[in-house]
Parts: C-alpha cells; sequence; structure tokens
C-alpha cells in the first residue's frame, strides 16, 4: 500500500509512504535514482540486526554511503549523541543536498531526524523504521528531537521526512516485549479516534498478541492511515493532533520518574489506564469503555497497573515540565468514549496523586 500525506500549503513537502512486505527493496530502488550524499543513521542494535545489511544491499545497487551508529537505548536520546553525530557528518562532508537516513527504531528517527532537521540548517531525510512503535506512530508526522533532564522530548523540532519505507519484515527480529511495546500505541490512536480499529483490535488481540504476519500488516496500515489523515489536518499540534498525545502526558512522567527503566509503549499503556481512570472519575468517560480498555491492553501483554515509584516528586515535576501543560496546569486529552476523546482537559491534582495512591503534602 502506498499512502500520501499531504501537507499544505507548500505541496513539495508532502511525501509517501510505503506499507508492505518488500519495502525494503524499493528503497533501495528509489534510493538508486538520487545523486546524493547518503548518510545512515542507526543504533547498535539495530546496526548488528539489519543496518550492514541495509549498506550492502545499497552498495551492491551501486550506492555509496557512511553508516553510522549510536548506543541504543532512551539514554541515548541527548545532545550529546546530537553533537557526536553532527560532527561526524561535517567530518565526512555532508552537504545541502544529502540524504539522512534513520534506519531503527523511535529512538533513531527522533535522534536522526533531529540531526537532520539541525545540521545545515536542515537535509532530508528519509524514514525506514525497524520496530512496531516507530512503524505505527513514530516515523510519521515529521516530529523529531531529545530528552532534556527535565523532561521528555522537550527540545525538538517538525522536519517532515522525504519518504517513509515500512516494511514488516524488519519485526521478524524483534524480542516480544518491545513488538508488545509497539501495539501500545496501536490501542492510543485506536482509542483515541477509531472505534471500529478498536473492535477490531477486541475481536483480534490474542492473534495480535502471537504477531500475526497478516494481521499485523492490516492494522499497520490502518493506524498509519490514521495518523497520516491527523497530521494532513494539523501538522504543528494545534489542535486535532493533540489527541494523539492520549496516554502520554501521565506516560512521559512515568518514563522519567523510572529513569526509562520502562519502554514507552509500556509507560502509554499505563498512561491509558491511569488517564481513562480519571475520565471516568470525572463523569467522562462510562464505566464499561474504561473496562474495554484494560481488557484489550492486558490480552495485548501489556501493564496496566502503576510501579512503584522511588521519587513521587521527580513524576510531578516531569508532569508539570511537560510541553502539554499551561499556565502551570496539567491539561490532558481524555477520552470520552471509544474512539474519542477531548483535549485540553484541566485535572485536578488529587486526580493525578489518586493515581498513584498517595497524597502528597
Amino acid at each position: 500500500m502506498n499512502l500520501r500525506v499531504k501537507l499544505q500549503p507548500i505541496a513539495h513537502r508532502s511525501y509517501d509512504i510505503a506499507i508492505e512486505r518488500g519495502a525494503l527493496a524499493a528503497f533501495v530502488k528509489r534510493i538508486k535514482t538520487t545523486s546524493s550524499d547518503l548518510f545512515i543513521i542507526t543504533d547498535s542494535n539495530v546496526e548488528r540486526l539489519h543496518g550492514r545489511r541495509v549498506h550492502q544491499l545499497l552498495f551492491d545497487a551501486g550506492v555509496e554511503s557512511m553508516l553510522l551508529s549510536f548506543p541504543a537505548g532512551e539514554g541515548s536520546k541527548n545532545m550529546r549523541v546530537v553533537n557526536a553525530l553532527q560532527t561526524q557528518l561535517l567530518r565526512h562532508g555532508i552537504r545541502r543536498d544529502s540524504l539522512v537516513i534513520a534506519l531503527g527504531g523511535g529512538v533513531v528517527g527522533d535522534v536522526a531526524g533531529f540531526v537532520a532537521s539541525t545540521i545545515l540548517r536542515g537535509v532530508q531525510f528519509i524514514q525506514l523504521p525497524t520496530t512496531l512503535l516507530s512503524q505505527v506512530d513514530s516515523s510519521v508526522g515529521g516530529k523529531v528531537g531529545v530528552d532534556h533532564p527535565l523532561g521528555k522530548n522537550l527540545i525538538g523540532a517538525f522536519h517532515q521526512p522525504a519518504a517513509v519505507f515500512i516494511d514488516p519484515g524488519f519485526l521478524i527480529t524483534l524480542p516480544v516485549r518491545e513488538f508488545r511495546n509497539g501495539l501500545a500505541e496501536v490501542v492510543k490512536i485506536a482509542a483515541a479516534l477509531d472505534r471500529s480499529l478498536f473492535a477490531f483490535l477486541e475481536r483480534n488481540a490474542g492473534s495480535l498478541r502471537k504477531n500475526n504476519a497478516r494481521l499485523l500488516t492490516e492494522v499497520i496500515k490502518r493506524s498509519v492511515r490514521l495518523k497520516a489523515r491527523v497530521v494532513e489536518r494539523d501538522e504543528f499540534d494545534k489542535d486535532l493532533r493533540k489527541t494523539l498525545n492520549l496516554g502520554h502526558t501521565f506516560g512521559h512522567a512515568l518514563e522519567s520518574a523510572l529513569n526509562f527503566r520502562i519502554r514507552h509503549g509500556e509507560a502509554v499503556a499505563i498512561g491509558l489506564v491511569a488517564e481513562a481512570a480519571i475520565a471516568v472519575r470525572l463523569g467522562l468517560l462510562l464505566k464499561r469503555d474504561f473496562d474495554r480498555l484494560v481488557n484489550v491492553l492486558k490480552v495485548l501483554g501489556l501493564p496496566t497497573t502503576i510501579p512503584s515509584l522511588t521519587s513521587r516528586k521527580k513524576f510531578f515535576a516531569a508532569l508539570y515540565a511537560d510541553k502539554k501543560s499551561s499556565g502551570g496546569m496539567v491539561r490532558f486529552v481524555l477520552m470520552s468514549a471509544i474512539g474519542s476523546s477531548m483535549i485540553g482537559v484541566e485535572v485536578p491534582e488529587v486526580l493525578i496523586e489518586e493515581q498513584l495512591g498517595v497524597r502528597l503534602r
């Protein structure tokens, strides 16, 4: 399947997303037509699993490229790693017409995209996502950036890719925990925007959990189509796109408070449940819809309860530093029904404390 993200008002910023087994071959074919210098940015895990193979495929097709790698993990999503990559690119003669390839999961896409957005005031980049989380969510939409000691994703930019190639074949090497990590983002977009996709997940959760190839490809296509349509209508996250932050306000703070010991998708799954519970308490969401959400997350093998925190103070510091806060108040995206959500809901701190099981003085 080929899908075009149509961005206005400048048509040439629009781009294509290819979703199919074998999209890697389509990527190589696309690259053969360019005369740009090519720089592949990946992490140490993906370099071992796929990086050298992609590098060799390009070489066999007559395309020279340079492979750059940084240590895998959320801990590398910082300005120090960005600086190191920028130095390597500059030393190897990157030019304004060069092309950066982001080969990897969400962290690689964020870091490589941010490098591309800032070096020489911006060069083009292509997303080649290798994890389920990056395929269904982070590779589409142009949000790139890094973390800051005060919170997650606080330094960044909007820099749309020139193209996205999504090949489910990459997921064969994905560990079970990382696979389920990506399923959380699928649940999020369904819970926020599409009740029919949510019902599809409910019917097929058991098979999806086992990485059923046919169902997985269908889920990727439907998720990306939803994400692309949201980005077209609200590229810069001013209104509709904020619905995609469902589960993330609570989830990002939880990641920071736990020093990123849990995966992003796991934090989102827990955040979805916590924020849905708050919505029930506020009378915005029916209890039966809350129960449906919890049930599908459990069947998919995702966590639904909050781990014990060693620093509740750090949780609230991250919560209030989050870019979704405004005027000293945290504004949440909350479900109003399965497939529907409300943005900008101010939540009393006591209800947040209630989810943590603590009253702070």
